[in-house]
């Protein structure tokens, strides 16, 4: 069974291991750095469909069929499925992955979704819950962009702050053995606001979550950023990133020399136009499941701290002048070694 410690983290008792996972990304990832890492590029960002909604739910249900047929299982393999996305009631998931018929628990963390999914499938199967049990999620640009700001039709000006919304989704597989990945232990986040409104600024209002989440980990497991090959968070940006850093070095955590993020890096910075980055629940799910975890699966990488991190907000309280709550939950990956 799993064990908490500290006040916030739960080691796993029972190892825990990505068996498979999958990404599909959209045109603008394909042309990105790491465009190899996807199982499947869609041109048009349509993937098949008449709609934005309607695309973004094929993604998703493309992912979580690249993973069951990469372990050679079948939907009915799976206990149960976590998932969720950005759009309201989640109508990307549960449109998505409705014809699996699996037993369907869905989630909302924004862009920590994947981070959150993967917490609560590694829990499950630690538990004896679940014996396969999914992690699903997805973002696509333009459904994004017509639910939080403008219709792409109404030509609005990006800051220089905002970020791209990845049209991608990723999926991974979690069961009880010893094969890396291996989920070696969770950390619940805290909502945490700072009191930013600017929608146009994710990674000013996210990075406080981030920073309480991972200095949580280091607390209640005595472990240090040394300990890790990488330090990875889902989707900050460069705003959010250099807030995130300068938060840790004020309290003697030093974690520049190894902190990636999803957000920096699925885009080329010099020639795509995102401005400070990526973001979307598919953006930190497919830098996930298509390049951290083969990494670690292939030895190159060892152990990674994966803290994808979401900004609470929603059109309703936004128009009402709320504040951005975030939050962060994180997971403990190792090869084993």
């Amino acid at each position: 069974m799993s064990k908490r410690v500290g006040s916030a983290t739960i080691m796993l008792e029972n190892s825990v291991s990505a068996v498979s996972f999958a990404c599909v990304g959209g045109k603008k990832e394909g042309e990105g750095p790491f465009g190899d890492i996807f199982d499947y590029i869609d041109r048009d960002d349509k993937f098949g469909q008449e709609s934005f909604e309607e695309s973004e739910s094929a993604s998703q249900g493309l992912a979580l069929q690249n993973a069951l047929e990469k372990a050679q299982l079948k939907a009915t393999d799976l206990s149960f499925m976590f998932g969720g996305d950005l759009l309201n009631q989640c109508i990307g998931t549960s449109f998505g992955v409705s014809d699996f018929g699996v037993p369907f628990i869905g989630i909302y963390g924004a862009c920590s979704t994947m981070s959150e999914g993967l917490m609560l499938a590694s829990l499950s199967v630690d538990s004896g819950a679940g014996d396969k049990v999914a992690a699903v999620t997805s973002s696509h640009f333009c459904t994004a962009e017509r639910q939080y700001r403008f219709p792409l039709d109404y030509g609005g000006q990006r800051t220089p702050t905002s970020q791209w919304t990845a049209t991608a989704a990723g999926a991974v597989i979690v069961q009880k053995g010893n094969t890396a990945p291996i989920i070696k232990a969770v950390t619940v986040g805290k909502i945490e606001d700072k009191g930013i409104k600017d929608a146009n600024n994710m990674g000013a209002a996210m990075a406080p979550a981030a920073y309480s989440t991972i200095k949580q980990f280091f607390k209640d497991t005595s472990k240090s950023p040394d300990d890790f090959d990488c330090i990875v968070t889902g989707d900050l940006g460069l705003v959010g990133s250099r807030i995130l850093i300068e938060l840790l070095h004020r309290d003697g955590i030093e974690i520049a020399d190894r902190h990636l993020d999803c957000g920096c890096m699925i885009y080329n910075q010099k020639e795509q136009d995102v401005h400070a980055g990526g973001s979307g629940c598919g953006c930190a799910a497919s830098m996930l499941c298509g390049h951290f975890l083969p990494e670690i699966r292939a030895g190159r990488l060892n152990n990674i701290l994966f803290a994808a991190t979401g900004a609470l907000l929603s059109p309703t309280s936004t128009q009402q002048g709320k504040s951005i709550p975030g939050i962060s939950h994180l997971a403990w990956i190792s090869s084993g070694v």
